[in-house]
């Protein structure tokens, strides 16, 4: 059983999905996460702690889906971990589905909302460092300020296709096939560096 501070957070990650930031209510919350309103102050103070704290558990949930692997598994090489690890952020389940719609509605707030910016570069320049470091097992003897710009593209790309796919613009199957073929040329333009 999750703890309640967890319940919160998957609830919170479940409304926020749904109905945006601005849709986060504190009231719906509890009700959403079956837990009082003194409870949600108890354990994140204020909404902003919840909001920080919810990002925080979507970026954990998101490490999880994407690096777990079973054990007995063969180890993967390291394009093919680069490529598996991006692929795994276009998979039609809930935990995908609800984690990347509430990324596209924290990063859409955090224009607005200075605090939540800032939470969100970090946020995002951790996951371009790991994009880049997977890069760098592929292609080692490229110069680290090249491999940045590459996972920044890639990610960037990522989250664009999430979003057209989670809104019907295109098919998974299709922003998968976009993102490989990203992966393709990036690799082969790191290649010529």
């Amino acid at each position: 059983m999750a703890s309640r501070s967890t319940q919160i957070l998957e609830a919170a990650a479940r409304v926020i999905a749904r109905r945006g930031v601005r849709g986060l209510r504190v009231e719906e919350l509890a009700a959403e996460a079956g837990v009082s309103t003194a409870l949600i102050y108890y354990h994140f103070k204020d909404r902003t702690g919840v909001l920080r704290q919810t990002l925080e558990f979507i970026n954990d949930r998101a490490e999880r889906y994407t690096t777990e692997r079973d054990p007995d598994d063969p180890p993967l090489s390291p394009r093919e971990e680069l490529e598996e690890t991006l692929l795994l952020e276009l998979q039609d389940t809930v935990d995908v589905r609800e984690n990347s719609s509430a990324w596209g509605e924290l990063r859409a707030s955090a224009v607005f909302d200075e605090v939540l910016r800032e939470d969100l570069a970090r946020a995002t320049l951790v996951w371009v460092q790991e994009v880049a470091a997977l890069l760098g097992q592929v292609q080692p003897m490229v110069p680290a300020s090249a491999l940045a710009a590459a996972a920044e593209r890639l990610t960037a790309l990522l989250e664009g296709l999430s979003m057209r796919w989670l809104s019907g613009g295109i098919k998974i199957d299709h922003a998968r096939e976009l993102m490989r073929g990203a992966i393709d040329a990036e690799l082969a333009g790191l290649g010529q560096v």
